[in-house]
């Protein structure tokens, strides 16, 4: 009999098992009236209790806000923002999920949004993440790169290395966003460079070269027939070299998006036709 092949791992919160409990604890809530009414505790004490346990993780505190935002009923965030009207956590929470939903509620919603973001960085003026939200915002309204990179800014400046941020700004700086594909690989190469060994930014421009590649299939059917032919350039093995000795091959303990990077390595070394050394980043990616 043949066995059945286990599921495969493909949901927002990629490896996060405490944050995927959380999800699960909380999205029937969005059947019950009130969201909570009648339980002993209120409806957002599960996300708190995550959220103080990521401590000053800036790294896995953004996953964590980016895929709450997106998973949990938007009622959590308003009654918990509410309920603890001083409570650091609640605001950035908030600034994620009217950030998120500003482009589909409208203006007045994104001048909400931002309001949100600033107070919620005024709150915790160590923290990345509302700085984040306010970019998302940002690029949801095709805001000017020119206007966005100081946002940027103020969050590497609170974490020098931040993979969220640099891949924002890439993705800011792709031409499928509001760049060019100049401004886009530029930065990708210089935020390697001055990247520390071990660090997920050595994948920055593998990143850059999947969207050029999807800039170019975008466009007229001549440039996307040759736009495979990007990964047959001697940079392109150099770059996948480079993520490969500068951050698979280190010692560095896992980060919260790790999975999303492994995936992308895994995607390089197919296309540059290099199964043997793509076996080992499929066997640590696993299902």
């Amino acid at each position: 009999m043949l066995r059945r092949r286990s599921s495969l791992l493909v949901r927002p919160e990629l490896d996060d098992h405490a944050l995927h409990v959380t999800l699960a604890e909380l999205r029937p809530a969005q059947q019950l009236p009130g969201l909570g009414a009648g339980h002993s505790r209120p409806s957002w004490d599960p996300v708190a209790a995550l959220l103080r346990d990521t401590g000053h993780d800036w790294d896995r505190r953004t996953h964590r806000f980016s895929v709450l935002a997106g998973g949990l009923p938007a009622a959590v965030s308003e009654r918990w923002a509410d309920d603890r009207p001083d409570d650091g956590d609640a605001l950035v929470l908030r600034a994620f999920v009217r950030s998120a939903r500003a482009a589909v509620d409208g203006r007045a919603a994104a001048r909400q949004a931002e309001q949100a973001c600033l107070r919620a960085a005024a709150a915790c003026p160590e923290d990345p993440a509302p700085w984040l939200a306010l970019m998302d915002l940002m690029y949801a309204f095709a805001v000017p790169v020119r206007d966005a990179v100081p946002v940027w800014t103020e969050a590497v400046t609170r974490a020098p290395w931040h993979r969220a941020a640099h891949h924002r700004l890439l993705r800011y700086l792709s031409p499928r966003g509001h760049g060019a594909v100049s401004e886009m690989l530029d930065f990708a190469r210089q935020g390697t460079e001055r990247a520390p060994y071990g660090s997920p930014l050595a994948l920055l421009p593998v990143a850059a070269r999947v969207e050029l590649v999807a800039h170019r299939q975008r466009q007229d059917s001549l440039v996307a027939l040759v736009a495979d032919g990007h990964w047959n350039e001697p940079r392109a093995v150099e770059e996948t070299d480079a993520a490969l000795h500068r951050w698979f091959h280190t010692t560095t303990p896992p980060h919260a998006e790790a999975v999303t990077d492994l995936n992308l390595l895994a995607f390089a070394l197919t296309r540059t036709r290099r199964p043997s050394e793509a076996a080992p980043v499929f066997r640590r990616l696993g299902r």
